[in-house]
């Protein structure tokens, strides 16, 4: 059971975080190493719960996320249409 959900996801950044990465040929490994390098820690398995919705994102992993993929942070806030 998930404590926070919203449409069955626990985050509305994480497919935005996951096509960012994907674009930027990131791993996973690697992205949670450049929050890292931020202040954030935070481990690839993190980075993937994050990726499929299964984990809350802090305000201020959104802030960190957005600096590292270099984009507004509003990008990762959209809500993602389905299709």
């Amino acid at each position: 059971m998930k404590i926070y959900a919203f449409n069955g996801k626990s985050n509305l950044c994480g497919e935005e975080i996951r096509s960012l990465r994907e674009k930027k040929r990131l791993s996973q490994e690697q992205l949670a190493a450049k929050m890292q390098v931020e202040g954030v820690q935070i481990n690839q398995k993190a980075v993937s719960r994050i990726e499929t919705g299964d984990r809350v994102v802090p305000d201020y992993e959104v802030l960190t996320f957005a600096r590292v993929l270099g984009v507004e942070v509003g990008r990762l806030l959209r809500e993602q249409k389905s299709e």
